[in-house]
């Protein structure tokens, strides 16, 4: 599951990154509300905390900017802000929950797994499957009818968002920053080098799935 972080204060916004990162969540952090909605429209990410004052564009207009596209990615408003009205403005914007500052990071942690609990969410563990493949994605196993095998973590976020997407071709663009990362200067043969690997993973497990190279745009499973 990938974090997208939106915090303006820079001491916070580096802790926050630090221990998401050490519990397991690649993460992606930006500092205004003009850069989250580029990031937003990168459509890459499965949770959204969110701080409510931030530069340029306020955190409640930029959900609700992404409620208006339909975008139902879960949101957590993060702000000084606490009063019944402010939680109840942001909840009624569309967030799925509302944390005050200051916080300790226990309870984020909590909050994080109460809103991907809930059935319409991505869960971190959730069993994946397409066809007779079956995906595990917190212990990172892969299961056909050959068999079972682990994958590694970069081939885990790859192997996630093929199958969050069966039969969407992905565009190279899109795959290498949902694994790698908005910031990242990875070469694209890594991620030539990391469907190889895949597709080696499935040959073990004994799986009819495939992943097709769509010429020019990317790669497609099925």
């Amino acid at each position: 599951m990938r974090i997208l972080l939106v915090e303006d204060d820079e001491k916070l916004n580096q802790s926050l990154v630090f221990q998401l990162k050490a519990e397991g969540f690649p993460t992606d952090s930006c500092r205004d509300g003009e850069e989250a909605l580029y990031y937003i429209e990168e459509h890459i990410h499965d949770l959204i905390l969110l701080d409510r004052m931030l530069p340029r564009v306020s955190g409640t207009e930029v959900l609700r900017q992404m409620r208006a596209k339909g975008d139902q990615t879960p949101v957590i408003l993060i702000t000084a802000l606490g009063t019944l009205d402010d939680k109840v403005t942001g909840l009624d914007l569309g967030a799925d929950d509302y944390l005050v500052k200051p916080f300790a990071f226990e309870e984020l942690m909590a909050r994080i797994r109460c809103v991907t609990r809930r059935p319409r969410k991505l869960l971190l563990d959730e069993r994946l499957t397409l066809g007779d493949l079956v995906y595990h994605a917190e212990e990172k196993t892969l299961g056909g009818p050959a068999g079972s095998c682990t994958v590694s973590g970069r081939e885990g976020m790859l192997l996630e968002a093929f199958l969050r997407s069966p039969g969407r071709t992905l565009a190279r663009s899109l795959l290498l920053t949902k694994v790698w990362g908005m910031d990242s200067d990875v070469e694209e043969g890594n991620l030539d080098n990391y469907i190889h690997f895949l597709r080696r993973r499935l040959k073990t497990v004994g799986s009819s799935v495939r992943i097709q190279t769509v010429r020019g745009i990317g790669y497609r499973i099925g």
